[in-house]
Formats: structure tokens, C-alpha cells, sequence
């Protein structure tokens, strides 16, 4: 045995430097894994990315952008769709309650249903006074822009009235129809038969003069007046305490509103909670 043959308790054996023929090369051992404080750098890096992208809206610039996205979406669905109005006055008791200084009703005014059909003798509706109408109107904004401001976006949710001759009433004839009442009628006629006037108030509000009117017709005798085509017959449903079509025969439509002038269909009283229901449009001329 030679010295080199013996194992030398010292040294570590040396492996062998030789392969099978044949013998694919081993691969390149891999590189060492990252230090510790790398790897918790990248980690943070990446928890501060996700932290970034889910970070809320301060509350300070969400609330105003929610407030003013509500009020685009108000002003366009009262503008195309419906708006709300509030009752100020009696000229449409029992229907509809209001009176000066007191809490009136709001109503729901739909503007989509004229689109496709015309007003019909029994609807109850808000229009454009005429210019004939407009005597009794008094503007109730403040001259102060801040408050009109308010004022009008009080208008808009039915908390202030709008700023316009905005006037609420019933249907009664439409164009072409022959309107009267005369002495001895027992009631408001359209072409010589009696309308339905159960809706209205009764007894009369106040009283009637029996030299110029009669309780049967709410008020002064009228007519017969034939409305124009594309007009309306408008009369409240408090007949001896409005001021509707035959207060006007004068004016250059005979009393009658153009229909253009109509704003919508009165659908739903909304408030007070107290009286939340639908209106009713009767088909008056059933009989």
C-alpha cells in the first residue's frame, strides 16, 4: 500500500473528476436566495402599491360630488320626467288642500303622459296661465341672490312654489265642445248633457249671488262658449272659490287654455303623509 492509497484522517476525500461517457453537463446552480432585508423591502414596496390603490376618497370631496350628482339627476327627471309642485291655495278642494299660510299638498306632476296622448275631460292638470290669467300672479322670490338661489332649488323638491304662473285645475271640455251654464242647468253642461260633479266641494264654499248664478253652477252663469281646437276648459273643483276659465271669456282664447301651455298630469298627492294617494281623472262626460 502506498501512501497515497491510505486515507488520510485529515483531508477530505476528492471526489472524482471524471463522468460516464456520455453524461450530460449538471446545470449552473442556482444563485443564492436574497438577503432577508431585499426581500421585506420588495414586500413592503408591494403591500404600499395595493394600499395606493384602495386608499378611499377623503370625505371632504365625496361629499360634495354626491350632493352635486344628485342634483344633475333631480333637475334632469323634473325637467323630462315629473316634478313635484306644492298646492298654495282652495281653488281645488276637496282634491287637492292648500290655503294660504298653511302646510298644502305636493304633488306629483307627471310630463311624460301628454307625449303620447291628449288631455281627456276629467284630468286633473298643471299649465301655463295666459297672459290673461297672469293679473292674480305676485312673484314671491327675494331680490336677494342668495336667497332666490335657495328659493329655486326649494322649487325644485316641491318646498317652494315655482316661480312662474303655475296653475292647477281639472279638465272639464276640450276642442270643439260646446261649454255652459245657464239658468235653470242643474250643473255645468258640454254639448247639452250634464257633467259628473261628484268630486267637487259641497256645500259651496261661499255663497252665490242668485241674481247673477246659481250653487248648480258654482258661481256666475257662463256661455255657451265652444272651445277652440287644441284648447281646454279648465274649471277647480272648489268652483265658487276659483278663478278659472269663466273668469276669463274675454282674453283672445274665450277662457280656454292652449294645450301647449299644459306642464303635466297631476298623478299623486306625495306629502303630507297623512294623504299620500293617488288623483282621480273621472271620465266626466260619461253620462
Amino acid at each position: 500500500m502506498t501512501e497515497d492509497d491510505r486515507p488520510d484522517a485529515g483531508r477530505t476525500p476528492k471526489a472524482p473528476s471524471w463522468r460516464p461517457s456520455g453524461e450530460p453537463a449538471r446545470a449552473a446552480e442556482s444563485p443564492a436566495p436574497a438577503p432577508a432585508p431585499a426581500r421585506a423591502i420588495r414586500s413592503r414596496r408591494r403591500r404600499d402599491d395595493a394600499d395606493d390603490d384602495g386608499k378611499q376618497t377623503p370625505w371632504w370631496i365625496e361629499i360634495p360630488i354626491i350632493v352635486v350628482i344628485a342634483l344633475l339627476i333631480s333637475v334632469g327627471v323634473q325637467t323630462f320626467v315629473g316634478r313635484v309642485y306644492l298646492i298654495p291655495s282652495e281653488s281645488m278642494q276637496p282634491t287637492l288642500h292648500g290655503c294660504e299660510g298653511c302646510t298644502g299638498d305636493r304633488i306629483w306632476v307627471d310630463k311624460v303622459s301628454y307625449r303620447f296622448s291628449d288631455p281627456e275631460p276629467g284630468d286633473v292638470l298643471v299649465f301655463n296661465g295666459p297672459p290673461s290669467w297672469d293679473d292674480a300672479f305676485v312673484n314671491q322670490r327675494s331680490e336677494n341672490p342668495v336667497v332666490n338661489s335657495l328659493q329655486t332649488l326649494g322649487s325644485w323638491i316641491g318646498v317652494v312654489a315655482p316661480d312662474e304662473n303655475a296653475l292647477v285645475k281639472r279638465v272639464i271640455a276640450t276642442g270643439g265642445q260646446t261649454v255652459q251654464c245657464r239658468e235653470g242647468d242643474a250643473g255645468i253642461m258640454v254639448d247639452g248633457k250634464l257633467v259628473d260633479e261628484s268630486f267637487t266641494l259641497a256645500p259651496p264654499q261661499n255663497p252665490v249671488d242668485p241674481l247673477v248664478g246659481s250653487e248648480a253652477c258654482g258661481g256666475p252663469y257662463f256661455g255657451p262658449v265652444t272651445i277652440p281646437d287644441d284648447h281646454l276648459w279648465m274649471m277647480g273643483d272648489n268652483r265658487t272659490n276659483s278663478l278659472d276659465s269663466r273668469y276669463h271669456l274675454g282674453d283672445e282664447h274665450q277662457g280656454s287654455v292652449p294645450v301647449d301651455n299644459v306642464v303635466g298630469k297631476v298623478q299623486a298627492i306625495i306629502l303630507p303623509f297623512s294623504r299620500i294617494g293617488g288623483v282621480d281623472d273621472p271620465d266626466i262626460q260619461a253620462n
